[in-house]
């Protein structure tokens, strides 16, 4: 079905390669670990693949404790022994991610054009509030809603419907923009228009539905919704 601007009553956000570059974890790594970039690429997918294998065996935990778990397999799979306070001070680096260009003037543009906007995320809300905050867009987000409000991650229905009450909003009238595959098609499986920002020009993985509508990046979203 093709994307219906007027339904569109509020956008919701994905958080983690939406709103703020996950790729900058792995200058975190570049000083502890001789290779950075196999080990921050395996680190975020087994951090991604915990996040499902526990929506499908109840074992779910805060996405920080589960990031944690990622980076230690991960280092540990590229044979690199360093301390666990190193760690997690490659750890923190989730709470000052690099925030993509278009993030602060793209939310504006749909605020001042009457749509509301929030964030939705995996990430739990101690995460969540320190990247509202170095993102510089309190004033612009009207919440954040959090995985951990429901105990299950992302693309598990419950989610996206919570997302739904907790907005006041009808769940077919809320586009959700994020950079997931999965998180579109989850939107999208829930009754929400799946927005799909493509921010490296990947192919979409079009193994069960395509997205509602594609975009580069916010502006783009506020163009195809006329503000």
């Amino acid at each position: 079905m093709p994307f219906d601007p007027d339904r569109v009553e509020t956008v919701t956000f994905d958080s983690y390669s939406t709103l703020v570059d996950v790729d900058a974890a792995e200058r975190a790594l570049a000083d502890r670990v001789p290779d950075p970039e196999p080990v921050s690429t395996l680190w975020r997918s087994r951090s991604l693949a915990y996040t499902f294998v526990a929506n499908a065996i109840d074992a779910y935990q805060p996405f920080y404790e589960m990031n944690r778990d990622a980076l230690q397999y991960a280092l540990d799979a590229h044979g690199v022994d360093i301390t666990a306070e190193e760690r997690d001070e490659i750890l923190a680096v989730y709470h000052e991610l690099d925030v993509f260009d278009d993030v602060r003037a793209g939310i504006e543009r749909l605020r001042d054009g009457g749509y509301d906007t929030y964030v939705v995320s995996n990430g739990n809300p101690e995460m969540l509030d320190s990247m509202v905050d170095h993102a510089g867009i309190g004033d612009l987000i009207a919440d954040t809603i959090s995985a951990d409000e429901v105990g299950t991650f992302k693309p598990d229905s419950e989610l996206y419907r919570h997302a739904a009450a907790r907005t006041g909003t009808p769940i077919d009238e809320i586009a959700h923009a994020t950079a997931g595959w999965f998180d579109v098609l989850g939107a999208s499986h829930a009754g929400m228009q799946g927005v799909w920002i493509d921010r490296k020009s990947d192919p979409w993985d079009g193994f069960a539905a395509d997205p509602d509508l594609t975009v580069a990046g916010i502006h783009e979203l506020a163009d195809e919704l006329g503000v």
